[in-house]
């Protein structure tokens, strides 16, 4: 069996990547369950000119697998991650151009830690590993190790959405990047929307064109781009125990549960409006609900995090002074993680998962939230239309985030759903998360990629032969015209050329 290399943007201990949720689940598992190598920075940050930049820390973990980590240096870290990462590629590709920095300056840092990472990966690499890059931290990679000579199959799976092709275009290294992920064998997106949307920005940035056998052409390379939704393992959040005690709450309210990253793109600002003004068309239920949000942060340097959570802090502090009472606040709003297992409890014990970005890859969450609820009496998921797991979930109710109105009559429609809808929906839900899990995306990816190397190759040497050909036609031709063999007796003297010459039509004589 062949081993897998994972490389991204930040490798952790599996048993911590199993308890952090998400895709970072899917890859522990993965490399428990085969040889495998996960490659990536350690989350250090050092001085320019440290020693422990050139060192590559190889270190084992659970089963055959190995993790091999590097540092940044300070300005690695300010102008690739915060940088280019997230200040350029992370708002484009969410559809907020008007958050970009582009004019930075971020961009030859960007490409110079890809490049320092292909060196320092390009020395583990076995002849018969096969290569998986995560997210768009890493776009450049495959391009980089190519240029080491490092022919393995490599593919790329992107973890956030495509952004429509003119708004890729906005980025100033457009082309450089789309060339970049044309190195790849496989590009694995999220949803046939992303999928569509990379076709044309290859079409529009390097003459790309779909070839009959379904991959592109694209700046004369062929690779594959194929649509793999991300899952979960539905048995990690099945028999939860509901926790049914809400702080400054009576004990028969209804719990809203909402659990986002604290990040401009996951419509936070939207949803608290929304159940605001749920509160004020529907006072009925004053008393009754409870909005749970839960908002770890992420990138506090970043000037956009800033402002988000001031924005969410003083509209969580309106809405409870308009609404709440002595015994009842409305909105619990939690800027901290929390523990896997405990929102696992949080998540059964919800009438409603609120999930509503204005732009998301997946959105794991939603998932998970299903896969916690009890089969005789679960609770209903409100998502976003554009979040990528509203084209799997179809059966939650699906909004449009920047709808206060639709959103705020969502909620009622959820708390008051019968109980037989809300079983037939959550076995639909089921269906399709257990269908599309975890495993079957890892293994289905990795077997697509292996099958695009395949293919890749051959094309490689198909396209080489015919070359190989007509160089050795100029070699003959060159040989025979550098004067008559030795001892060739059928070699004719110059004097009977030039008279041969003479005799054929339009001949001189």
């Amino acid at each position: 069996m062949s081993r897998i290399v994972v490389v991204s943007n930040r490798v952790m201990e599996l048993r911590r990547a199993t308890q952090a949720g998400g895709v970072a689940v899917a890859i522990a598992d993965l490399l428990k369950a085969r040889p495998g190598l996960w490659f990536g920075w350690n989350g250090k940050v050092v001085e320019d000119g440290d020693t422990a930049l050139s060192d590559v820390k190889v270190r084992k973990a659970a089963g055959q697998s190995a993790l091999a980590t590097l540092p940044l240096t300070a300005e690695e870290h300010r102008d690739y991650y915060l940088g280019y990462s997230n200040s350029v590629l992370w708002p484009v590709f969410h559809n907020r151009l008007d958050l970009a920095h582009f004019d930075a300056g971020f961009y030859p840092r960007y490409t110079g830690v890809n490049k320092r990472f292909a060196a320092a990966l390009a020395s583990l690499i076995q002849p018969d590993d096969i290569v998986w890059v995560h997210d768009y931290h890493l776009i450049p990679l495959a391009v980089e190790l190519r240029r080491l000579g490092i022919e393995n199959p490599i593919g790329f799976y992107l973890h956030i959405p495509v952004p429509p092709p003119q708004t890729f275009l906005a980025i100033p290294e457009y082309a450089d990047l789309a060339q970049a992920l044309a190195a790849y064998d496989l590009v694995g997106l999220q949803t046939e929307a992303d999928v569509s949307n990379l076709i044309q920005v290859f079409k529009d940035s390097g003459q790309g064109r779909i070839l009959q056998d379904g991959r592109v052409l694209a700046f004369d390379q062929r690779l594959s781009i194929h649509r793999f939704p991300v899952g979960i393992d539905a048995r990690d959040f099945m028999g939860a125990t509901p926790v049914r005690n809400l702080v400054q709450s009576p004990s028969d309210a209804q719990r809203i549960i909402g659990v986002d990253r604290l990040d401009y793109t996951k419509g936070l600002p939207q949803k608290l409006r929304a159940f605001g003004r749920f509160l004020e068309k529907y006072p009925a239920y004053l008393r009754k609900v409870v909005l749970t949000q839960i908002a770890p942060p992420t990138r506090e340097s970043v000037e956009a995090y800033t402002d988000i959570r001031q924005t969410l802090e003083a509209l969580s502090g309106k809405i409870n002074g308009m609404f709440g009472e002595l015994d009842w606040v409305p909105i619990h709003y939690i800027h901290r993680s929390a523990p896997r297992d405990r929102l696992r409890d949080i998540y059964r014990a919800s009438r409603i998962g609120f999930f509503t970005p204005l732009r998301d890859g997946m959105n794991l969450v939603a998932k998970e939230y299903v896969a916690a609820q009890a089969p005789d009496d679960p609770g209903v998921p409100i998502l976003s239309r554009f979040a990528g797991a509203a084209e799997q979930l179809v059966d939650a109710i699906i909004v449009n985030p920047y709808n206060v109105e639709e959103m705020a009559d969502a909620i009622k429609q959820a708390l008051e759903m019968d109980k037989a809808e809300r079983i037939a929906r959550y076995e639909r839900l089921m269906s399709v998360i257990r269908t599309y899990d975890s495993a079957v995306w890892s293994a289905s990816f990795l077997a697509t990629l292996e099958a695009a190397a395949e293919e890749r190759s051959t094309a490689r040497i198909s396209a080489s032969t015919p070359i190989h050909a007509a160089l050795a036609k100029l070699a003959e031709a060159a040989r025979r015209s550098s004067g008559p063999p030795a001892n060739d007796a059928d070699a004719k003297p110059e004097a009977d050329l030039k008279a041969a010459a003479r005799k054929r039509p339009g001949g001189r004589s």
